[in-house]
This record gives structure tokens, C-alpha cells and sequence, in this order.
């Protein structure tokens, strides 16, 4: 299967809208709500795909009147996607809409203005390049991906001295899916698996594995940021859970989210395909069994994650 990735950016938006996790977010909110309403809030936003927490913010009336919105992702053609996208989502609801000849998309529905600056670019590179600094960093869903350790340091500094960052789904170390698989399940009579290991959980642990392996990423990113920030001094205005639970509704799964299962299965798949630990007959028969289960309404899933608003103030350059 070959995914269509603003496909699954768009179908995972009502998985992250169930997520996220809403003590952290009235934090956020209250904070927010004592920036000047006459002064521009100036965000950004890293790895910020195609824009839906954007759209989110807009749609959950979490912005103040004016904001200077920063959208930093590394793949062309999510920037591209946003591009088209975004004005399309905005013109529909109610907003007007232009552009100017630097491309930054401006949005205006007479009580609020938004001015959106599309860049294309590594992160690292970016933060080299001196920009803008934010009243309020988001990072949604991106962290995981990247070491820690040497990625925060980096990205306080493109934040004011007195600026927040919230940083959501940071996914901390539990896949889970139901029901569980046994070998009969996928009509293997024997594998060469600890007499303790479940297939599900033989494959997840490789499939967490390869987090660690192919990115420098952390499959345990949720409480070694708590770790960090809490060893580091940084100050933590609010944490908790933002777990993605996916489960049908009488035999189906609302809106895209049978995409977005099928973009899970997806990533399996893809990293799991040519790993020397895992028999590919196993991992064939798993996801058949789990795609069957998913075009009948019948898997659950679910990944713990967790959310964080911190002040990081002067960060450090190295966690203990």
C-alpha cells in the first residue's frame, strides 16, 4: 500500500482532536489569554505538516485577534499541500483570504487577522538562520522523531526569553492492539519467538525498535521529556496523557479513521519488512489479519503519548 500523506494528516485530525489532551490545553488557553490583544502573538510551529493544528486553533477559537503564524515542515509537499489547502479550508469558513507577492497567506474575518508564513525547511537549519523568535513554540506529534537530548536546547532558541512551548503526542513507549493475535490466529504453528512473546508483542517491540534505529527518534519520548525538563529546571505549567484510542462505531470507523489505520498498518509494513528479527511470514500474516480486522470494524488501537506546556526560559545547553 502506498499512502497518501496529506491524506493521513487530514484523517488523523479527529484521532488528535479526541487526543489531545485538554488539562494541558486550558493551561495553554489561560496563559494565551493574557498576551496584549492589540500585539501581534507570533508562533511557530515545526513540523507542522499541512497545517492542521493551525486549522485546529482556528476551529477551537484558541488564538487571540492578532497572530503572526510561523509553519516550518521539511517535505515539499506538505508546504505545497498547506499552499492550496489552507486558503481552501479558510475561504469555506468564512475567513477572507489572501496572498502576498512573498507568498505569506493572510486570513481576516473582521475580529481576527492571521498572517501564515509557509516555510519549507530542516529545523536545524532554520534555528541556524537567527528567525523570529516565538511567544509560544508547538511541536505536535514531531518530538518523538528526534533526539532529545540535543533537539530542545536547539529549539528554545527560537523562542522570547518569556515564551511557551506546548508540545503534543509525544509518544511514550505503548502500542496496542485489539484483539490480541495468537499463532493459531494467523495459522503459524511455530515461530522462533520467546515461549513468553505474543506475536503483537514480538512485532510492536521490533516496530519500537526501529524509532530508536531509523531516526535517532525515542519510543519512550514522553516521560524522558518529563526526565528532561524536570532535570534541566524547566519549568512544567502542565502535563498529562494525550493518547490516540481508535475503536468502530456499530461496525465502522468515523470519519477517515479507517485511512488512518490502514497508514498504521502502513508504517509496520514499512519498517518491518527487511528487519533480520522478524520472519516475513509472520509479519505477512499479521497485517493481513489486522487490514481484515480493520475493513470490519473490529481493531482497536491504541499509543500512549503525552502532552507538556513548559516555560523554558534559559534553557540549558545539556540535560543531566
Amino acid at each position: 500500500m502506498a499512502i497518501d500523506f496529506p491524506r493521513y494528516l487530514l484523517a488523523k485530525q479527529t484521532v488528535d482532536d479526541r487526543a489531545l489532551n485538554k488539562d494541558v490545553l486550558r493551561a495553554l488557553i489561560v496563559h494565551l489569554a493574557g498576551h496584549p490583544r492589540d500585539a501581534d502573538l507570533v508562533v511557530t510551529e515545526i513540523g507542522g505538516g499541512i497545517g492542521t493544528m493551525l486549522v485546529r486553533l482556528l476551529r477551537w477559537d484558541i488564538l487571540p485577534p492578532r497572530v503572526r503564524y510561523i509553519l516550518l515542515d521539511v517535505m515539499p509537499e506538505n508546504i505545497a499541500y498547506a499552499r492550496d489547502w489552507l486558503p481552501c479550508w479558510a475561504a469555506a469558513h468564512g475567513w477572507q483570504v489572501a496572498f502576498d507577492p512573498q507568498g505569506v497567506l493572510s486570513l481576516e474575518n473582521g475580529v481576527r487577522t492571521l498572517e501564515c508564513h509557509l516555510r519549507c525547511a530542516d529545523l536545524f537549519d532554520y534555528v541556524e538562520q537567527n528567525p523570529p523568535q516565538a511567544h509560544l513554540l508547538i511541536a505536535h506529534a514531531v518530538l518523538d522523531l528526534l533526539p532529545i537530548p540535543e533537539t530542545l536546547p536547539k529549539i528554545a532558541r527560537l523562542l522570547r526569553p518569556d515564551g511557551l512551548a506546548w508540545l503534543t503526542l509525544n509518544f511514550d513507549g505503548a502500542t496496542i492492539f485489539q484483539p490480541e493475535l495468537t499463532l493459531s490466529d494467523l495459522q503459524i504453528s511455530s515461530l522462533p519467538l520467546s515461549p513468553f512473546a505474543s506475536p503483537d508483542s514480538h512485532i510492536i517491540s521490533l516496530y519500537h525498535q526501529t524509532m530508536r534505529t531509523r531516526s535517532g527518534g525515542d519510543s519512550e519520548a514522553g516521560r524522558h521529556l518529563l526526565n528532561y525538563f524536570v532535570q534541566s529546571g524547566i519549568q512544567i505549567l502542565a502535563a498529562g496523557a494525550s493518547d490516540w484510542i481508535v475503536y468502530p462505531r456499530g461496525g465502522s470507523y468515523p470519519a477517515d479513521e479507517a485511512y488512518f489505520l490502514r497508514c498504521i498498518l502502513h508504517f509496520f509494513e514499512e519498517s518491518l519488512g527487511q528487519h533480520p528479527a522478524l520472519s516475513p511470514g509472520l509479519l505477512h500474516a499479521w497485517l493481513e489479519k489486522r487490514r481484515a480486522q480493520v475493513e470490519a470494524g473490529q481493531l482497536v488501537y491504541i499509543a500512549h503519548q503525552m502532552d507538556f506546556l513548559v516555560a523554558f526560559h534559559s534553557a540549558p545547553e545539556h540535560a543531566t
